[in-house]
């Protein structure tokens, strides 16, 4: 998803060349200004250089979501660049952190691979200039000036209880297919899953949390053992989009496919074949470009100055409109949506 700017992706084993390679700071990946512009406000003269770093590159979520930060930028006259791991791991996001600051970056959005890990990296750069925004996976909130929520923990575990519940007739037995077992996302909304199931679905058993690691093939491989491991199975919630999506692969050619339900968070682009087969009935997400969209504004608000990121605070967001700050940074993006074989086809990303 490209918006008319040139996105640079550096992937491997960057700490080697942080020091010996001489970015310059205004200009890695854009047709901006020296300075990125004047974005109004007070920032006439800010540093609008802005560095995004997904768990992992090579995701289609984040590929999204990096297009609308991308897009984002471009509006407000700044410089866009792409960084980050081939593998989602606690602390592989360490030296694009590190090397961000040391290349003078103005704002730096990440997706925490996990909520402690960065944060000696994240306050070094920090004290080096650069604010620091993290979206989807938060970090620790004391390690960044932002929190660009999807949704809340509580909305995003309930819609995927209700459609599992509602799938499989409100009873039987349900695993969970996660991302990493660091994941701090994954591992709140698991968490709130856990009550709801308690509370409201007593005839539902959860009986394994299982994770495949945000890696195609592992989700692939762990949705054949769960199937193996558990014959009653009724159902897999997979609260991620690489794992949703292996795990309708494997279902939608397999004996089980039509027999055991699937839900979680994907993609329309990803899941739309598995919605059309019947493999799949419906499923949840918020939009991801728009959560781009959304934490390169709020980026540019912390660098210009128009915001701090106290409770209260508001800014613009381009054609989202106007966003608040809330308890402990946090920015609420919205609601999640569902999407079924009634919609699916209305949606390209």
């Amino acid at each position: 998803m490209m918006f008319g700017m040139k996105r640079t992706r550096r992937a491997g084993v960057v700490a080697a060349v942080a020091l010996g390679v001489a970015l310059v700071a205004a200009g890695c990946s854009s047709s901006g200004g020296d300075s990125g512009g004047d974005a109004g406000g007070d920032g006439g003269d800010a540093n609008l250089t802005i560095t995004m770093l997904p768990k992992n590159l090579g995701n289609p979520y984040f590929d999204t979501s990096t297009g609308g930060a991308e897009e984002a930028t471009e509006e407000f006259g700044g410089t866009f660049e792409e960084v980050g791991p081939s593998e989602a791991s606690p602390t592989s996001q360490v030296q694009y952190i590190q090397t961000a600051a040391q290349q003078g970056a103005g704002g730096l959005i990440v997706s925490a691979n996990d909520p402690e890990a960065l944060c000696d990296a994240l306050d070094e750069a920090r004290s080096a200039g650069v604010k620091v925004v993290t979206f989807d996976s938060d970090t620790n909130p004391e390690c960044r000036d932002l929190f660009i929520n999807q949704a809340t923990s509580e909305g995003i575990a309930k819609i995927q209880v209700d459609l599992i519940a509602e799938q499989i007739g409100d009873e039987g037995q349900v695993a969970v297919l996660s991302a990493s077992a660091n994941a701090t996302n994954q591992n709140a909304w698991i968490a709130t899953m856990e009550e709801l199931l308690a509370a409201d679905h007593p005839n539902i058993e959860l009986v394994e949390v299982a994770y495949g690691d945000d890696d195609d093939q592992t989700s692939f491989d762990k949705t054949a053992a769960l199937l193996q491991t558990y014959p009653e199975l009724k159902g897999i919630i997979s609260p991620t989009t690489v794992g949703i999506s292996a795990a309708a692969r494997y279902l939608s050619t397999s004996e089980y496919k039509g027999k055991v339900a699937l839900t979680g968070l994907g993609t329309p682009n990803q899941m739309r074949e598995y919605v059309e087969d019947g493999t799949v009935t419906a499923f949840a997400l918020w939009n991801p470009a728009d959560l781009g969209y959304l934490a390169a504004w709020a980026t540019q608000a912390l660098i210009t100055g128009e915001i701090t990121g106290e409770v209260g605070d508001s800014f613009e967001a381009g054609k989202l409109g106007s966003f608040e700050v809330g308890a402990d940074g946090g920015v609420l993006l919205g609601d999640p949506y569902v999407f079924d074989a009634d919609n699916i086809g209305d949606f390209d990303f």
